[in-house]
């Protein structure tokens, strides 16, 4: 049966065992949900037995388990190890969401639910494409499975893995579904991603929260010099004012620039997807540049003092601030987190308590062009497609994709299918059901290409 009839006969049934998988809560970021991040690893070991694995094991790590599956039909043959995330970023604000964040609803075409698009939505679609070329029996390579529990929160456990399971996980190319297109019929490929560093911030002034008619005006305020110094960290032309934090960045020749600029990018459509009257950001550089080539600095969250229904007329004790910097290559994300720290303790004014807390981070990474991988993936898109998908570096960070290209040695092809309006992190993420089935087509077309 060829791929388009086996989806169309099946796909009630993907539907349903995707949304066995979206319905469990499986947030790495809250403690409290440990017991659904062993069920969410359970439910892929039972998936990945049915779509054809020969074996499936839950192997614990540091932190969240790794759920570890494959088929091994020759050693002789090419190995592929197949990588994607089981945990899910938080569904808060819940109140934004217009179905429930954990029960899957299809509406519009598109599959609306966390983690319906990251990264629950296009790991399913590798399981579906391998339980065809198994059933099919087309299956030319071995394929290894290896999905992990704690990328939402920066990977802290999988590196020590690696290390301790590189035979385990020994293979000749890694495929990783976890990135977008540029558009549904502008298929691309990522082949840059840039790095991150993650603060958390806290600015302490009295031992407890004062009256602010008898202490205000005598007191230091935390919140008003958290946003002092917070506000002092970019300028007016979007460029970060931390000293240091530019100097090891990779300019990108003019030449590069040019071909950038030849991507089809509607900036109209930009702002109208997001509900913008204008972008910004750093002076000088286009969208795209801005997001696939030039550092960024941003304010995550801010909180402190009173917030509830009212008035309560009280000066905090403290304030807190989370702080991301979105990395290029040649920014190390240790020298950055250091530096930034450092900056922010040496501006802290003296009559407050500035404590910088380095939280996670990820180095950069970029995928070469030219490698049979790459090639395999490109002819897979073109044929499913219909015209040849663009090498386009992205702004995120995936912090296990440069840990396998240093302890594996293997460049990952990053094969997204996402879009940026799947609203990934936010309320309502989504994933267009067109998007999901071919998908699948592209990664069986990968198979059939990479020899």
């Amino acid at each position: 049966m060829e791929i388009k009839k086996y989806i169309s006969t099946h796909s009630d049934r993907f539907l349903n065992e995707l949304f066995s998988l979206i319905r469990i809560p499986s947030v790495s970021a809250h403690s409290h949900r440990q017991p659904e991040i062993a069920q969410c690893a359970m439910r892929w070991k039972e998936l990945l037995l049915e779509a054809g694995a020969d074996s499936v094991e839950i192997l614990p790590t540091k932190g969240n388990p790794v759920v570890f599956g494959k088929k091994m039909i020759d050693a002789a043959l090419p190995t592929i190890l197949i990588y994607g995330h089981y945990d899910v970023m938080p569904a808060e604000p819940l109140d934004l969401w217009h179905s429930p964040a954990f029960e899957p609803e299809v509406r519009d075409g598109h599959i609306f639910a966390r983690g319906a698009d990251d990264d629950k939505g296009q790991s399913f679609m590798h399981a579906k494409a391998f339980e065809y070329m198994v059933s099919s029996g087309e299956l030319n390579c071995n394929v290894k499975f290896l999905l992990e529990g704690e990328e939402e929160i920066g990977s802290p456990s999988l590196e020590e893995f690696c290390e301790a399971n590189k035979e385990l996980l020994a293979c000749d190319t890694i495929l990783v579904s976890d990135t977008s297109m540029l558009a549904a019929d502008k298929p691309s490929i990522t082949t840059g991603l840039r790095g991150l560093a993650y603060w958390q911030i806290e600015v302490t002034a009295a031992s407890r929260d004062l009256h602010s008619g008898i202490f205000g005006g005598a007191v230091a305020n935390p919140v008003l010099e958290l946003t002092k110094i917070l506000s002092s960290l970019s300028n007016s032309d979007g460029k970060v004012t931390i000293p240091g934090f530019y100097d090891n960045v990779e300019e990108v020749s003019a030449e590069e620039r040019a071909l950038i600029a030849k991507i089809p990018f509607d900036e109209a459509e930009y702002k109208a997807n997001l509900n913008i009257r204008e972008t910004f950001g750093e002076k000088g550089y286009s969208t795209i540049e801005r997001t696939g080539i030039r550092p960024a600095l941003d304010i995550c969250g801010i909180w402190g003092g009173y917030t509830g229904e009212g008035s309560k007329t009280v000066l905090p004790s403290k304030a807190f601030a989370k702080l991301s910097a979105r990395l290029v290559p040649n920014q190390r994300y240790a020298e950055i987190a250091a530096l930034v720290e450092k900056h922010i303790l040496s501006i802290a004014p003296s009559y407050v308590d500035v404590k910088v807390e380095q939280l996670h981070g990820a180095e950069s990474y970029v995928c070469p062009i030219d490698s049979d991988a790459y090639r395999a993936a490109e002819r897979a898109y073109t044929k499913v497609f219909g015209i040849r998908p663009l090498p386009v570096r992205r702004g995120g960070s995936i912090g296990v994709i440069p840990v396998f290209e240093k302890v594996l040695e293997v460049k990952p092809i990053l094969m997204g299918f996402g879009l940026e309006s799947d609203a990934i992190h936010s309320p309502n993420e989504n994933f267009p059901l067109e998007l999901f089935y071919k998908g699948i087509e592209t990664i069986v077309e990968f198979y059939r290409e990479f020899k």
